[in-house]
């Protein structure tokens, strides 16, 4: 059952290069023939004969959707992830977004955003003013009706939760 096999090779000194394709070469596609269709065949047939050469002319011609200003992407919203990253921790030089404290953000129908957050630690020395600057911080940007601070603490702060950029500037990658 040992069978030797052999590679021939062959040693050439050019190759043709292969014709390049063409839009206009491309042949129509037909659809095939249908014995009385019920009526969704039918309308299947029409667009499948309906179809242009560019399969994405209508997807590149589509204007982008407007993302609702609460939402992640909205202007709104992103507002005040702008501000929460303009706050650094005291004892860290890293901002409280980056550094993994933000668990949440939601803006309400009526634009009151909702922050939950926790700390590195239950003892942190800026426990009890950190989450009011966080709320009148964030109740500052504009567009935003009231703001609103929920600390909490399950699950743990832990330094996975921190971004590349923060293990970065901390020395930790």
């Amino acid at each position: 059952m040992n069978e030797e096999r052999k590679i021939m090779v062959e040693e050439v000194d050019s190759v043709e290069k292969p014709p390049l394709a063409k839009v206009e070469d491309a042949v129509e596609e037909k659809p095939a023939p249908v014995v009385a269709p019920s009526p969704h065949e039918a309308e299947s047939d029409v667009s499948k004969l309906n179809r242009k050469r560019d399969y994405l002319e209508g997807f590149l011609a589509q204007q982008p959707t407007e993302t609702p200003a609460g939402e992640a992407g909205g202007d709104l919203y992103e507002a005040v992830v702008d501000t929460l990253k303009s706050i650094y921790d005291p004892e860290i030089p890293v901002n409280i977004y980056d550094l993994g404290l933000i668990y949440g953000v939601e803006i309400t129908p009526d634009n009151h955003a909702i922050v939950t957050m926790t700390l590195t630690t239950p003892h942190c020395p800026v426990a009890e003013s950190m989450p009011g600057e966080i709320e009148m911080q964030v109740g500052s940007v504009p567009g935003v009706g009231h703001s609103e601070v929920n600390l909490v603490w399950d699950p743990p702060w832990d330094p996975q939760k921190m971004s590349d950029e923060a293990k970065l500037e901390l020395g930790m990658l």
